[in-house]
């Protein structure tokens, strides 16, 4: 076949604090940088949906036309110039038709500011382009929030089953082997059940329970229908205020009574888990003094995750925190990344390797509690922030964080970018002279990602709840448009919309 093929990728939290503009995604912030035709082709190799699709398609056979592939780090929403710049791309050459079928590396949990379903939009307008006939699949992110529309506009959809997302070009290649099942077949039956609860994303980790074992009974369930269904469980992202937000469970199978069923007996697994979906947090001092105590006798790393200034869940990765926390309990041996910075690390380049800078660091999120941290910094080591990935997540991703810099206070080390990312990849530490495995402790500005390159090295992992604007509690959100009667937290609160002003009603 000739199989069309494009990507666009964001998560989106409405509640962060910065939206996702065009240049966002040229720049990828964390993913590969935009590129187009020819160039898609060349991300084979790297651990995204994507390459697990091209290599799969190439491996059967089939010729693919490129289009475009843009990701960019998790923010606020995708702004309408950069909505309409990408998906035009893609509707522009899916109207050409000169194609049997197609395939999008999409997100699931994408909201633009004229789009609150983004994926949904983006999978109408292409089936606009191409008609009712030709396959379309697509690829999701395991914290996709999946709408009846998106399952409508599309022949099949398939999302990761793994946190932190090791299987993303797995993904693509159980897409491209659902391509293949829709066209031979046509366009399978679909069941789909909505999650009554929001999950937090840190109580999503696959490698902890209970989403290792839903995800083991997910692979089970399928082996004993022989094949004949195709299921998938999103947990969903947590920080969408719309009424699309929240996990979902979905399949697909020739008869539509057997797909139901096998859906209905991974939601009602999950249903009766949900109060182990919870997950509990530890302050920043208390997390720091528990890091401090269990370093004393380790010969490897404490990490301790700074959830709430998750670049990959909508933070900004300036806030300061667990810096503070660091620097009050006079830890020694500590490295902080990466923390997103442009001026600091312009300030650190023109100064030099051994200068003592004075900065007002970070604290530009806006969220209570936080602040610019005012000190003077040694410049330990500089770099371009040029790097590659060789842990699990984007193995092979080709990194570019801008001119960053190793900035040292008293015992604490923090690795500055003048790109915005997040901590997956012990090499982000590396790349500015940083090794992650001599550090007593390290403080990672991600949620979940990291655990799949650090746990390797770390003695025990911490989760912290600093000021940061990713709310790690999703009943800590101040929703106003879920789904009335959605529980904000597992075994939590149901949400009721705010009534309408009687001056505004009708």
């Amino acid at each position: 076949m000739q199989i069309l093929i494009a990507g666009f990728q964001h998560e989106t939290n409405t509640f962060a604090p910065t939206p996702a503009t065009y240049d966002s995604f040229v720049r990828g912030e964390g993913f590969p940088a935009l590129c187009r035709g020819a160039d898609v082709l060349k991300l084979r190799d790297v651990n995204i949906p994507v390459g697990g699709f091209i290599l799969a398609a190439e491996a059967a056979g089939h010729t693919l036309k490129p289009v475009i592939w843009a990701g960019a780090s998790p923010s606020d929403r995708v702004t309408r110039d950069a909505f309409e710049r990408i998906v035009g791309e893609i509707v522009e050459a899916a109207r050409r038709r000169d194609f049997e079928a197609v395939y999008l590396d999409l997100h699931g949990a994408m909201a633009a500011e004229n789009a609150d379903d983004g994926e949904g939009e983006i999978l109408r307008r292409v089936r606009d382009a191409i008609g009712p006939d030709i396959p379309l699949v697509a690829s999701l992110d395991l914290h996709a929030n999946v709408t009846p529309l998106m399952l409508e506009q599309a022949d099949a959809l398939c999302a990761y089953r793994t946190y932190p997302h090791v299987d993303m070009a797995e993904a693509g290649r159980r897409a491209a082997d659902l391509l293949a099942r829709v066209v031979e077949s046509g366009r399978p039956a679909c069941a789909f059940r909505r999650l009554p609860f929001l999950i937090p994303i840190n109580g999503m980790c696959t490698s902890l329970e209970p989403a290792r074992g839903t995800y083991a009974a997910l692979a089970k369930a399928e082996a004993e229908h022989d094949g004949r269904v195709a299921l998938s469980f999103a947990p969903g992202f947590p920080a969408a205020d719309f009424e699309g937000c929240g996990g979902t469970v979905w399949g697909y199978a020739a008869d539509r009574e057997e797909a139901e069923a096998a859906v209905g007996a991974i939601y009602d697994r999950i249903v009766a888990d949900e109060p182990a979906w919870a997950i509990p947090f530890l302050a920043p001092d208390a997390a720091v003094a528990e890091a401090a105590r269990l370093a004393r006798d380790a010969t490897r790393p404490v990490v301790i995750a700074d959830t709430q200034d998750n670049p990959g869940a909508g933070g900004d990765a300036n806030t300061t925190g667990m810096l503070r926390a660091l620097l009050a309990h006079g830890v020694d041996g500590a490295a902080l990344g990466l923390f997103w910075d442009p001026d600091a690390a312009r300030q650190a380049h023109e100064a030099g390797v051994g200068a003592t800078i004075a900065l007002r660091l970070g604290g530009r999120a806006g969220v209570p509690g936080d602040a610019p941290f005012e000190g003077r910094f040694v410049v330990e080591a500089l770099s371009d922030g040029r790097c590659v990935f060789d842990g699990p997540m984007m193995n092979g991703m080709h990194a570019d964080q801008g001119p960053s810099a190793c900035l040292r206070i008293d015992g604490v080390r923090i690795a500055v970018s003048s790109v915005k990312a997040q901590m997956l990849d012990r090499n982000l530490f590396r790349m500015v002279g940083i090794e992650p495995e001599r550090m007593k402790i390290l403080v990672n500005k991600s949620s979940v990602h990291f655990r799949a390159d650090f746990e390797p090295i770390a003695s025990a992992v911490l989760v912290a709840k600093a000021p940061g604007p990713m709310r790690a509690d999703p009943a800590d959100l101040p929703w106003q448009h879920l789904r009335e009667g959605i529980r904000t937290r597992p075994c939590g609160q149901s949400f009721t919309p705010a009534p309408i002003p009687a001056e505004t009603a009708g």
